[in-house]
């Protein structure tokens, strides 16, 4: 008995290791993506800095931040750059350590009770773990929504009304968040 509990053990620590191993493979094969971004992404995050600097007074490298974590979890969970600017606009005013009901944190405001597996070991007023973490919860209501954005961001916000408001200030960020707008219009 006393040489299966130690071949068991052994078994499971190695398991351990395997898993660690991969999970820290997948982050680092994340943050190769997102530093390998196209040139396209590139200016979308260049104008998303300029823009967040010009009209709502943010630091320029916190800009940079919150472009580049905006840009890269827009391509992930397939979203508009400019819903996830609306959202951080709305919730926290592109301030990072924003607290609100429920112990809501960060620019997304994410609710760490509601979230508890999602937002486990990280940081909810960094700004990539925020924007990840909300964008994550954002991609899940959109698919229980069967890709219905209001619905799904009347889930993120608890009401129509919000819905309606993040759609309309989204508006406000799409020419800042395409790169394509912006040098049709020649800028």
């Amino acid at each position: 008995m006393r040489r299966f509990l130690v071949t068991f053990a052994a078994l499971a620590i190695s398991l351990s290791a395997a898993h660690t191993a991969s999970a820290q493979e997948n982050v680092l094969a994340a943050s190769d993506a997102t530093v390998q971004q196209s040139p396209k992404a590139q200016q979308e995050g260049h104008k998303i800095s300029e823009f967040l600097t010009r009209k709502f007074g943010v630091a320029r490298e916190k800009a940079q931040t919150i472009a580049s974590a905006v840009m890269s979890s827009a391509s992930k969970y397939s979203l508009p750059p400019a819903l996830l600017l609306a959202i951080i606009s709305i919730e926290s005013r592109f301030k990072e350590t924003a607290r609100g009901p429920n112990n809501a944190t960060g620019l997304m405001q994410v609710v760490p009770s509601a979230h508890k597996k999602l937002v486990r070991d990280i940081d909810l007023t960094d700004p990539e773990d925020n924007i990840e973490a909300g964008s994550a919860i954002l991609h899940g209501y959109m698919k229980s929504a069967q890709g219905d954005i209001d619905a799904a961001l009347k889930n993120y916000g608890g009401s129509r009304a919000y819905a309606e408001k993040v759609s309309l200030r989204a508006k406000a960020f799409e020419p800042a968040a395409s790169a394509d707008a912006a040098s049709a219009s020649g800028q």
